[in-house]
């Protein structure tokens, strides 16, 4: 054991692990932007979709030719044929839920089916897998009635499942949106005074805050084509703020339709808009800092305060026991 650690503690062993942690590391820097997909680019694929879908939805709607646009077709398959057979739409299909889907990304009839489907099933497979757990790999002293009573409330906790994952994903999502709205209000007030109308002044910012941030690039996008296709401009904006369900998009969606209607100049409604957002974005910071010291204190006492005493009284208590 002694040469085992004496042949790693050589310092040509340390240099050669150096050596080979660097080059792993030069290596997956120089690999990583290659392997990494264009996540803008399919992104940006998917709202010129949406876009082409509301062009022939809009065609429809005019009595024109709506047949050489690519309507929006049902989906197919194992889940749609237990949603129908099932008539699980009666009973989890809704406007509330349409609009928790969208906000989470979550577009047309494929999601919707699958929501459907899984609200059904996730009980199921979380009852099974719990009876299989309770009978077979736990050691559990419990009656038979009783594990099984443990998976009946096991199922009952996964029937709430997908809600919990769109949650989830409403979250990350409108995370991402607010961080990057700031910025986007401030490119969307800068396009404005430049001449830009409001559609090219939306399609531009889009394309530049992709970068950072997909999600708001999306809705930005999908605004675009409604701000195009939509007879009412003002459902856009509406449409806008309904998807994202933040109070922030909500307001300037507000402040843009009072704007069109009253005739006001859109720039100075963006200019307030865009600042009470950056202020809003501060406040926010400066919320999750004041919010730190009390949630370091615990990890502070468990994991810094023992390894402090042991340096400081380490070398003391070893002295005391050599004087003794």
């Amino acid at each position: 054991m002694i040469d085992m650690i004496d042949a790693f503690m050589k310092p040509q062993f340390l240099v050669m692990v150096l050596a080979s942690v660097a080059t792993f590391v030069t290596v997956l820097t120089i690999a990583m932007p290659v392997l990494q997909k264009d996540r803008m680019g399919q992104r940006m694929k998917v709202m010129a979709t949406e876009r082409d879908k509301m062009r022939a939805a809009r065609l429809a709607d005019l009595g024109k030719d709506a047949q050489s646009g690519r309507l929006r077709q049902a989906p197919k398959g194992f889940m749609q044929q237990i949603v129908d057979q099932f008539n699980l739409r009666a009973s989890f299909e809704s406007d509330e839920v349409k609009n928790r889907l969208k906000m989470a990304g979550l577009r047309g009839q494929a999601p919707l089916v699958a929501y459907m489907f899984f609200r059904l099933v996730a009980p199921i497979i979380v009852a099974a897998f719990a009876l299989f757990y309770l009978f077979v790999l736990s050691n559990f002293q419990y009656p038979p009635i009783v594990k099984f009573g443990m998976a009946i409330g096991a199922g009952y906790l996964g029937f709430y499942v997908p809600n919990m994952v769109i949650e989830n994903l409403v979250q990350k999502r409108q995370q991402s949106i607010s961080q990057a709205f700031p910025d986007a209000l401030d490119m969307l007030l800068i396009c404005v005074q430049a001449g830009m109308s409001t559609e090219a002044a939306f399609g531009k910012v889009a394309k530049e805050v992709g970068s950072q941030s997909l999600e708001l690039a999306e809705e930005f996008s999908l605004t675009t084509a409604e701000l195009s296709y939509l007879q009412d401009r003002r459902m856009a904006f509406e449409n806008l703020g309904k998807r994202t369900g933040l109070a922030g998009i909500k307001s300037v969606a507000t402040a843009l339709i009072q704007a069109e209607r009253y005739g006001t100049p859109v720039g100075q409604a963006l200019r307030v808009m865009a600042k009470e957002n950056r202020d809003a974005r501060m406040s926010e910071a400066e919320k999750k800092a004041a919010a730190l010291p009390p949630k370091l204190t615990v990890p502070m006492i468990i994991f810094f305060l023992p390894v402090l005493f042991v340096v400081i009284l380490g070398p003391a208590i070893l002295q005391v026991m050599k004087w003794n």
